[in-house]
């Protein structure tokens, strides 16, 4: 039996508008057009390849409600491998997943128009090799809530931790049917959009802390499996060692600073019945560049950023955040329009400030501190500890989330 030739991609999010103006020619943002550009470069390997089956791990958009044109950008590029005849399965992730019990999804219109080739799993589905016409079968399960495993009087009598743990059970025992109901003798992959044990999270901070749905070891090592394509996290990894390989893709573009170092790409595997191998291919996705800076000669203190920073055409269509940290009474001493205009070749410029002085300050004032509340002393941690706005504002909104109620 010849090995299936499977291109597995994840966490598209191609509506993600945080750096960039608008492409005068298309009228989409800038930075739209990067995550269409990789998009269009999988598609296009997909089908110039040919391979003989792809699986979409969940997150075509940023939330579940996305503007109709960007819509229409990506249900053209995925009727591109309808309209080549290579099976699609696309997992609907938990961006693109209302609350909801009965409140849709952002992939509705492939399922509910029947395209050809095109298979949509919302949360689980079992795909043979008669329903894809290749001698593979696929367990896929996209993005899980509570919602939609647990009755509204489960949820009532159990805690947080209780939801989750009864979600992972429930979900597991879903997931071992699945594989004991698969003929041992044809390879088998499980594609999921969730959080493997022992996955390194990247810097992504869409991540739903306390709520994200847990696979254990003893599923995605099951010993009838052949592959297992993973979406959610935005860090490309394999989970563990061992066979089946478990594979994060990661995701197609960086979508902040906190996936500067990341490489983006998609993955390539032969499937085959106890012998799968992969590899990754990287994309050639736009440039982000983070420069630190710390100051503390007032005399030199413009000279010294502009010694340090790069040369213009090194960053030219780069997205750049210059962080610097300086004592509070240099603030004056700062010229950010010739800083701006050193780097103007940059697609997108953000200067980052700490002032050391003022957190000083602001801490040693033991009246004030008392004063108060949780949201403004870990507010003001995170300042002290030299977070740039962005990743603080992130780190706080993650810390209503796991505190809930505690918070108040």
């Amino acid at each position: 039996m010849q090995p299936i030739k499977l291109l597995h991609f994840a966490d598209a999010h191609i509506d993600m508008i945080n750096y960039g103006q608008h492409d005068p020619e298309t009228g989409l943002p800038v930075r739209v057009m990067d995550f269409l550009r990789s998009l269009d470069a999988i598609i296009d390997r997909a089908i110039s390849e040919p391979v003989d089956l792809v699986i979409f791990a969940g997150d075509a958009y940023r939330n579940q409600r996305p503007h109709p044109r960007f819509q229409q950008q990506w249900q053209q590029r995925i009727m591109r491998l309808s309209e080549a005849g290579i099976p699609t399965i696309l997992l609907v992730g938990n961006h693109d997943t209302s609350p909801a019990v009965r409140g849709g999804h952002a992939l509705h219109e492939f399922a509910t128009l029947n395209v050809p080739n095109i298979y949509v799993t919302h949360q689980f589905d079992f795909y043979t090799q008669a329903q894809l016409g290749l001698p593979v079968q696929v367990i896929a399960a996209g993005w899980v809530s509570e919602s939609h495993l647990l009755t509204a009087e489960t949820k009532l009598n159990l805690s947080e931790n209780e939801l989750r743990i009864s979600r992972e059970q429930r979900v597991q025992e879903i997931l071992e049917m699945f594989i004991e109901d698969a003929d041992p003798d044809v390879p088998l992959i499980l594609a999921a959009h969730a959080t493997v044990v022992g996955a390194t999270y990247g810097s992504e901070r869409q991540v739903m802390l306390g709520r994200d749905l847990q696979l254990s070891g003893n599923i995605v090592k099951h010993p009838k499996l052949d592959y297992v394509a993973m979406g959610h996290i935005h860090k490309h990894q394999e989970v563990g060692t061992g066979y089946p390989p478990v594979v994060y893709a990661g995701s197609i573009e960086r979508v902040d600073f906190g996936e500067v170092k990341e490489q983006k790409g998609f993955v390539l595997v032969n499937v085959a019945k106890g012998e799968t191998t992969w590899e990754f291919v990287a994309l050639d996705t736009r440039q982000f560049v983070d420069i630190k800076i710390d100051l503390h000669d007032g005399e030199t203190f413009m000279q010294d950023i502009l010694d340090r920073l790069p040369a213009p055409e090194k960053v030219a269509g780069s997205i750049v955040r210059l962080q610097l940290t300086y004592p509070r009474e240099f603030e004056p001493l700062l010229d950010e329009g010739e800083i701006g205009r050193i780097l103007r070749p940059a697609l997108s410029l953000q200067i980052a400030k700490r002032r050391l002085d003022e957190n000083r300050a602001r801490l040693g004032d033991a009246h004030a501190i008392e004063e108060m509340t949780p949201d403004e002393l870990l507010s003001l941690y995170w300042e002290t500890a030299g977070l740039d706005h962005e990743t603080a504002g992130n780190m706080q909104n993650l810390a209503k989330r796991v505190f809930g109620e505690m918070w108040e």
